[in-house]
């Protein structure tokens, strides 16, 4: 253990460390080595216990163990309960959840009052195996396949883990050579809790069918991917500043980066507005960016949404108090750019000679020049005749078809010729021009914004 602790600088001498005591065998383990290690290491040592009063007896029963056993080794003890039922039916938690987060907030009050420099947690290579396998079923990137880290920076202190390449196994052996017993928690039998399923059945079951070895492999992968997210987060501090703006990223210096480092500047960039991302949140956001598309939008959690604004995709937050109307109805002029801001876009028409280098879809007919062109969103009722379609369809459905949702959708743009829409973003009229014939060219280009 004194290697691990060296190798990944966990402890210096000079600090206060607290071990978190839960009278478990792991607990019990880190508590009894780093008393016999604490002069060679020189720190000073305490012990800390949370109660979670989630077994009645049986719980303060552990409270007692673990009092009685630092009063035989002289080492100070921390105590702290809480009610975790309360406060998870208060926060809408698991059980589980409601009590990692206590006592959790009981080791950063200690952290935080500064009289510990560290709290030590009694994590093994089989807890490592069992996140990160957990973690794989639920997908992960490299940074949840690193599992649990040998250290968190919590303000000026830290939660560490020295056991973290030790078996529970070698723990419970060692205690056997002390004649030092300790508590069994009859929640770790609850087979309700994952974990549980997962460390007395699945990985059992993947030792005995397809590598006895696999929880050592597994925290090798931990390893492995540790230090690739520790290398990839500093490539992607080098390049965060060059693509991203206000609340956003710039389009045109994003996409000049590989997928990898895009998909970390997304999530860097969403992190830092408190934003948390799924894999399938940052390829729509990647998406985004990949194609032209003037005035497009997608949803991510907790009410944010993404929107490409010109040059730019915009994180916007939730707002209430949102206006229900999102019309808008703009003349066009032809030969002129005829600005639409609410979709952030230009729309520019000219009469040409049609040729190959001109998109059928966005040709319409010149004797359109006679009515009264505008451009607005689509309304409810609208229709619109596809090329080979066979006949006019709700836009409703075609914008279904096409995937468009969100605000985008509501703002998604058609153009009139007096009171027919003779065009919709995305899709081709049934008007086929032939080289040579005279056609009014829509251009839409997104109006340059400035971060």
């Amino acid at each position: 253990m004194l290697w691990h602790i060296r190798r990944q600088d966990l402890i210096r001498p000079g600090q206060r460390v607290a071990v978190a005591v839960s009278g478990g065998a792991d607990s019990l383990a880190l508590l009894r080595l780093l008393a016999e290690l604490k002069k060679e290491l020189g720190i000073i040592l305490f012990a800390a216990h949370f109660n979670h009063r989630l077994r009645g007896c049986e719980s303060d029963g552990d409270q007692k163990f673990v009092e009685d056993l630092c009063t035989k080794l002289r080492i100070e003890l921390l105590v702290e309960s809480g009610d975790v039922p309360a406060f998870a039916a208060r926060d809408h938690l698991s059980i589980e959840t409601a009590a990692r987060r206590l006592r959790y907030h009981f080791f950063e009050e200690s952290l935080a009052s500064q009289r510990l420099d560290s709290i030590a947690t009694a994590h093994t290579l089989d807890d490592q195996a069992e996140t990160v396998l957990m973690k794989f079923i639920r997908g992960a990137g490299t940074r949840g396949l690193a599992g649990i880290y040998p250290q968190r920076k919590i303000g000026e202190g830290a939660i560490i883990r020295p056991l973290l390449a030790f078996r529970r196994a070698e723990l419970e052996h060692y205690l056997k050579s002390l004649n030092q017993d300790w508590r069994e928690d009859s929640s770790n039998l609850d087979l309700h809790h994952v974990r549980n399923r997962v460390r007395r059945s699945v990985l059992p079951m993947i030792e005995a069918e397809l590598n006895p070895s696999v929880r050592e492999r597994l925290f090798e992968s931990a390893e492995i991917a540790r230090e690739e997210d520790k290398f990839w987060e500093a490539e992607t501090a080098k390049v965060v500043g060059r693509v991203a703006c206000e609340r956003g990223i710039l389009v045109a210096a994003f996409r000049l980066l590989p997928i990898a480092l895009q998909r970390r500047v997304m999530l860097a960039v969403a992190g830092s507005l408190g934003v948390q991302l799924t894999f399938r949140h940052v390829m729509e956001l990647c998406e985004l960016a990949a194609f032209d598309e003037a005035c497009a939008e997608c949803s991510l959690p907790d009410g944010w949404s993404a929107k490409r604004i010109g040059n730019r995709i915009e994180l916007v937050a939730a707002q209430s108090g949102k206006p229900e109307s999102y019309d808008y109805d703009y003349p066009l002029i032809l030969g002129e750019e005829n600005a639409v801001p609410e979709i952030g876009c230009w729309f520019e028409l000219t009469v040409a000679d049609f040729s190959p280098e001109y998109n059928p879809r966005d040709c319409l007919p010149v004797h359109l020049t006679t009515q009264a062109l505008r451009v607005r969103n689509w309304r409810a009722g609208d229709r619109f005749e596809p090329a080979h379609s066979g006949g006019p369809k709700k836009i409703k459905e075609l914008l279904q078809e096409m995937h468009i949702s969100g605000t985008a959708r509501k703002l998604w743009p058609v153009i009139l010729a007096g009171d027919e829409i003779v065009w919709l973003r995305g899709l081709a009229s049934p008007y086929c021009p032939k080289v040579g014939d005279k056609v009014i060219v829509v251009r839409e280009t997104p109006q340059k914004a400035e971060c």
